[in-house]
């Protein structure tokens, strides 16, 4: 049997167990809208705390982490900046989301805002930058698996083929179970990654260098660059500042985050989870040993893709043994298909109840919505590998660049959350111009300074907000003024 079918085997029983597992885990309230969405509103710290992990440890880990440690060196370390400000998040908003969600029924962002502010338009507007940021998000995942697939087996599998096979895995449990297929593969998932995570992270540097410390060690005597800031490609520290603040304050503001807060079967569970949650990024450690050993290894023929460093230097330079690539390659593609899964679900949920509740669904059943949501998951995931079919050129550049649109709704949450003075007028105009600021930045002109453009649009976005509470007179009867929230 050749290396390549090798692979192939283990990877494919890998990908029928996660399915059995997803499949299993439907249950009755799989059917209804709250089951289907929230679980319930009983998940508990433990099956919390994998599927908040998945946002982590997704093909991003695996692939855009090592690539960006590979390509700059020490600014790769921004993601963990970031990552331990997301404990702060959890802590500050969870309990308070998830009561008011239990409280009044919330099953999306969109539902907290628009009753808070009393304005579906409200609501819909961020729905729709909600589902236009989770769908690069989940082309990464998508795209990630095609990657991997095709480096693992040698091109027996296409990267289209390996993409569609991780894209029907996860489309097929997430459209039967909903949340509890989620969280119970999820599980599964997460405890193979980490361990791959460490068992890679640990054992390449071992075998190119003799460990961890001589990788270090020679690059610190060979090439320096790569351990000072701004880096072997001059990411100055205007970007890298920015990027962390972007992501931290964007990141406490994705649509699935919400969604994973109403399920909690308490604020004390998210509590716990919040304590915990830095272990995920400890865990991006090794794969980050990963793109440094990259370095010396490809210095004299740099990879045409950073993202590839780590499918590389399994495949081509240590010399593991098929049976050991075939794991590697199934918890890859586990960080993958956890992460897929919430987005996928989520985006589908944010959709149907947020931007089709209010118009062509309006009135709709609850089984006529929970139908919609099912197909809007198969739907909006054939979008995503549509657009992962384009080749994306970095899947950490697609992150940020989400995180950039994202942020955007942070004047409108918190306001809901914490500041009921704030106007629906004021938030609504405010997130206009930094969602179009920040677009016409990213694509249009450059950034100003070689900033994060989502630093540039949040600034323009509460410099809106703030002009609109101090000159504007507010209508006479402003709902949001009149806030029920404590």
């Amino acid at each position: 049997m050749s290396d390549s079918l090798i692979v192939v085997g283990i990877t494919l029983a890998y990908l029928a167990a996660v399915l059995w597992v997803g499949l299993r885990a439907r249950n009755q309230e799989s059917s209804s809208l709250e089951g289907y969405v929230a679980g319930g509103r009983h998940v508990g710290v433990v099956i919390l705390f994998f599927i908040l992990g998945a946002e982590i440890f997704s093909a991003f880990a695996f692939l855009g982490a090592p690539g960006w440690a590979y390509q700059h060196g020490s600014p790769a370390f921004y993601i963990l900046a970031y990552l331990s400000l997301v404990p702060i998040t959890i802590w500050a908003l969870g309990p308070r989301v998830a009561k008011q969600g239990r409280e009044r029924g919330y099953l999306t962002q969109g539902d907290m805002i628009a009753d808070h502010y009393q304005s579906r338009p409200l609501g819909m507007l961020t729905g729709i930058i909600g589902v236009a940021a989770l769908v690069p998000y989940l082309t990464i995942q998508i795209a990630g698996a095609g990657l991997l697939f095709q480096a693992a087996t040698d091109g027996l599998v296409p990267f289209w083929l390996g993409a569609l096979l991780a894209f029907l895995v996860v489309a097929a449990y997430v459209f039967a179970s909903g949340l509890s297929g989620i969280g119970w593969t999820n599980l599964v998932q997460g405890i193979m990654m980490i361990a791959i995570a460490w068992f890679l992270g640990l054992t390449i540097p071992e075998r190119l260098y003799g460990g961890v410390g001589e990788m270090f060690t020679q690059l610190q005597q060979s090439m320096p660059e790569y351990l000072t800031m701004p880096g072997a490609n001059g990411m100055s520290w205007g970007y890298f500042s920015t990027a962390v603040l972007v992501s931290a304050f964007g990141g406490a503001m994705w649509p699935h985050l919400f969604m994973k807060f109403y399920s909690a079967d308490s604020g004390k569970s998210l509590r716990k989870v919040s304590v915990f949650y830095p272990l995920y990024a400890y865990l991006l450690v090794p794969l980050l040993f990963i793109g440094f050993a990259g370095i010396l290894v490809f210095a004299e023929e740099p990879l045409a893709r950073a993202d590839t460093v780590l499918l590389r230097l399994v495949m081509d330079v240590a010399n593991f043994s098929p049976w050991v690539i075939g794991l590697m390659l199934s918890g890859a593609l586990a960080a993958a298909m956890s992460t897929g899964a919430n987005l996928a679900h989520t985006a589908a949920v944010v959709l149907v109840r947020d931007v089709f509740g209010p118009t062509v669904m309006k009135g709709a059943s609850e089984k006529a919505t929970v139908s919609a949501t099912r197909w809007s998951v198969l739907g909006l995931s054939l979008i995503a590998y549509l657009f992962a079919l384009a080749n994306p050129a970095s899947l950490v550049m697609l992150l940020l660049g989400a995180y950039g649109l994202l942020v955007q709704l942070f004047p409108i949450v918190i306001g809901a959350l914490f500041f009921p003075r704030l106007r629906r007028a004021s938030v609504m105009l405010g997130a206009l111009v930094g969602s179009v600021a920040y677009l016409l930045m990213d694509f249009v002109w450059a950034s100003p300074l070689g900033w994060h453009a989502g630093v540039w649009a949040i600034l323009l976005n509460v410099i809106v907000v703030a002009a609109c509470q101090c000159f504007i007179q507010p209508a006479s009867q402003d709902p949001a003024l009149a806030s029920r929230h404590s």
